[in-house]
């Protein structure tokens, strides 16, 4: 089983990267790529267990540009993770990142649901080069009795629309494919049929984009073959996997939403 779509604490995900290896090779899956939100920190440590397990692995990260104020995730494939410049970049994503956790602590405060948040960007200080994001603020709120659950604090006060939700600002996704390609990567746009931003995804096409995330535990059926028609058309490559980030996650096990093989083959194929 091949799985492109995989978290670490480096940023959202409950598993550390030897954890999270452990758990992939019990599952089955022989090919993996950590794609952590706007850091490669947690790809060394993957990279010694996955080794030692066997499994081969692909040098991933999702990087986080934004559209008309909203997210939109591009995931890179056989990055180069030394690359500098693309280091550089990823340093200001991040602090774009802890600059926005900080406002929407601001807005929890006058909303009578404080959270702790200098421990908690402290907390994430201590693992270099990790990114922090809303999660990490919804895990402080069920923690501190606000909220009953993670899905529960997004759906009260951090999602779009709600009164802790602060917009996100940052680069362009033609600007995120571009830094992906100069760092010797694919790019490829993550679970499209979630974000629904056709008009996006037909522009990055014609900007350079290299593929885009067919399969995806939050695809329907009819979703994957719409995406999989498009991918035809356009002559874009495909990826999948379980955007697994934990246990905590029932609705995406790993082995549930894989990459298959002859797909993989081409995407491989494609990176030269």
């Amino acid at each position: 089983m091949i799985d492109l779509h995989l978290h670490t604490t480096a940023s959202d995900g409950r598993l550390s990267p030897a954890d999270l290896v452990t758990r992939v090779a019990a599952a089955g899956i022989t090919v993996m790529s950590v794609t952590d939100h706007d850091t490669v920190a947690g790809l060394a440590e993957v990279r010694r267990s996955a080794t030692a397990a066997g499994i081969q692995l692909v040098d991933g990260i999702e990087v986080t540009a934004v559209h008309e104020g909203r997210d939109v995730h591009i995931l890179g494939y056989f990055i180069d993770s030394t690359d500098l410049a693309f280091a550089v970049f990823l340093q200001e994503q991040r602090t774009r990142r802890v600059g926005r956790v900080r406002e929407i602590a601001a807005r929890l405060e006058t909303l009578g649901a404080p959270v702790d948040v200098t421990t908690l960007l402290a907390v994430a200080a201590l693992k270099p080069g990790a990114s922090v994001g809303r999660p990490a603020l919804a895990r402080a709120l069920v923690e501190r009795g606000h909220a009953a659950s993670v899905q529960d604090a997004f759906d009260r006060y951090l999602a779009a629309g709600h009164p802790a939700y602060v917009p996100r600002s940052g680069p362009t996704p033609r600007v995120v494919v571009e830094m992906i390609h100069r760092a010797g990567g694919l790019a490829s746009m993550a679970h499209p049929g979630v974000t629904r931003q056709p008009t996006v995804m037909r522009t990055l096409v014609d900007d350079g984009l290299d593929a885009i995330e067919v399969y995806h535990p939050d695809h329907l059926p009819e979703t994957q073959r719409e995406l999989m028609a498009f991918a035809t058309r356009r002559r874009l490559l495909v990826t999948g996997g379980s955007d697994y980030h934990g246990e905590d996650q029932p609705d995406r096990p790993l082995g549930r939403s894989t990459l298959p093989a002859e797909a993989f083959e081409r995407l491989r194929a494609g990176r030269t």
